[in-house]
C-alpha cells in the first residue's frame, strides 16, 4: 500500500508582505504539507508557517528552470519564477504554474 504523495506550496512574495495575504494563497491552493521559499523569504513566511503548524523549506533555487518567466525574477535570483523553483527543488513535479495573489505567488508541487 503507496502513502499519498506530499503537496509542497512554493511560495514567492514581495518583500515586507503580511502573514494575511500569505495566509490566503495558501488557503486557495488547498490541502498543503508543506511550504518552501528562499531563505530571503524567511522573514515573511515564517509566521504562516507557525500559524499552520506546516514544515518551511528555506531552499536555493538559482539555476532551477521554471514554466514561468519572469524577467525581473530571473535577474533578481537566477530562476523565472522562485514560487516555481522552491517547490520543485523540494523534490517536487509541479502540478501547475504558478498563480498569483496580490503580492504572493504560490506553485503545488507534487513529491512522491
Amino acid at each position: 500500500m503507496g502513502s499519498q504523495p506530499m503537496r509542497i506550496a512554493g511560495i514567492g512574495c514581495r518583500p515586507g508582505t503580511g502573514s494575511g495575504p500569505i495566509l490566503d494563497a495558501i488557503a486557495a491552493a488547498g490541502s498543503i504539507d508543506a511550504l518552501a521559499t528562499i531563505p530571503a523569504r524567511e522573514a515573511e513566511l515564517r509566521p504562516a508557517a507557525a500559524a499552520l503548524r506546516l514544515p518551511l523549506h528555506l531552499v536555493a533555487v538559482t539555476g532551477i528552470a521554471t514554466p514561468t518567466q519572469s524577467p525581473r525574477i530571473q535577474s533578481l535570483h537566477g530562476t523565472g519564477s522562485v514560487a516555481e523553483a522552491a517547490a520543485i527543488a523540494c523534490g517536487g513535479r509541479l502540478l501547475a504554474p504558478r498563480r498569483t495573489f496580490g503580492p504572493v505567488t504560490i506553485a503545488i508541487a507534487e513529491v512522491p
